[in-house]
């Protein structure tokens, strides 16, 4: 990838997709012989000092002051959403194989859909609708057992 792909949303859209992929993968090994809310505490304080040393390292650590209220309220919201994601996805690949859980995790990908057109007024197309819903069709096949 050149220097522009990566100024692209699709491009750190993609990457994140693989690191989502990774982490599953990475996750179930490092669950199997501890508890899923240790393991939880431990990639989040793994989280917290890389993110502190990338923003301390490039300048990006901005003065708490500068923040407003409302983005406070909705990054602690997305704070505690994301927590509780891990809680459970941490739960779910202790007892569950990952080829199993990942899938019905990505039905997130429909939830932020219907969200952000009830929430946000996004309005994907017919043929985003039909994506979503083919999205949605491809995790549950995935998910089901025969």
């Amino acid at each position: 990838m050149n220097a522009a792909a990566f100024s692209s949303w699709q491009a750190w859209a993609l990457l994140s997709a693989m690191f989502a992929a990774l982490t599953a993968i990475f996750a179930k090994v490092g669950v199997e012989n501890i508890d899923p809310d240790l393991a939880t505490f431990i990639r989040t304080v793994v989280v917290l000092i890389a993110f502190a040393v990338l923003l301390f390292g490039t300048g990006q650590f901005a003065a708490p002051g500068a923040v407003t209220p409302k983005t406070w309220l909705f990054l602690v919201l997305s704070g505690l959403a994301t927590g509780a994601s891990w809680l459970c996805y941490f739960r779910a690949l202790k007892s569950g194989p990952a080829t199993l859980v990942a899938p019905i995790d990505k039905l997130s990908v429909v939830l932020v859909a219907l969200f952000a057109f009830v929430f946000l007024g996004e309005r994907p197309s017919a043929t985003g609708w039909l994506g979503i819903a083919l999205i949605c069709a491809g995790a549950v096949l995935l998910a089901v057992r025969r």
